[in-house]
């Protein structure tokens, strides 16, 4: 696969205007309004090189899938706040139950979440732009993902700390959201860690898949 520019359906814009749509929702009276700024600088930054990008070297209309669900629940952890993230009270309108006591969660685990399925979801969009640069092969294809992911996830963690260093007090409680706990940073990478290695081993499954039918 090269980097050319391939043509490509309506699905890409589709979902840029879909997720411009609720950045647009959940920008209006957010929880903490200097949090949500914070959480939205990578955030645009990202969005803009991938718009940037689209027109050179499009991805697949799967990976944009991916990348628009990621989106949409960072800017819910923004609108919110990753710490005070209402899913509870989501479960017990909706379902009638509660997610914490089914499973014994004593902190909101809506940034774990987050972060596992950093590793899950964006496993195959990585993989995409290292296949348009044509230099990785064979289980390299598989494994570079997965570091990738662990890396950025470290400098996300070392970047959320710098930010909190640089504006202490509440805020800077408020982005990290380490809700206490003093290994949030190593749990948080942990789980983008795993979510890479499982989407890994999907990715492996499905190409067996394809050789055996």
């Amino acid at each position: 696969m090269t980097a050319a520019a391939t043509p490509t359906g309506p699905w890409p814009a589709r979902f840029a205007l879909a997720f411009a749509a609720v950045w647009v929702l959940l920008a209006i009276h957010p929880n903490d309004r200097h949090d949500w700024l914070l959480e939205n600088v990578l955030a645009l930054a990202v969005s803009g090189w991938l718009l940037w990008r689209h027109r050179r070297a499009p991805l697949s209309d799967a990976s944009y899938a991916l990348l628009f669900v990621f989106g949409v629940l960072h800017e819910i952890g923004a609108h919110y706040t990753y710490a005070q993230v209402p899913y509870e009270r989501w479960a017990q309108l909706l379902g009638g139950f509660s997610i914490d006591a089914l499973f014994g969660f004593t902190r909101n685990m809506f940034d774990r979440l987050v972060h596992f399925l950093f590793g899950l979801l964006l496993f195959r969009p990585i993989q995409e732009l290292l296949d348009q640069g044509g230099e990785i092969h064979g289980r390299a294809r598989r494994w570079v993902p997965v570091a990738i992911i662990a890396a950025v996830s470290m400098l996300f963690e070392l970047f959320e700390w710098v930010a909190a260093e640089i504006f202490g007090g509440d805020l800077g409680q408020a982005y990290l959201g380490t809700q206490g706990d003093v290994w949030d940073a190593h749990k948080d990478m942990l789980l983008a860690l795993i979510g890479g290695i499982l989407a890994m081993l999907l990715d492996g499954w499905r190409a067996w898949r394809r050789r055996v039918a």
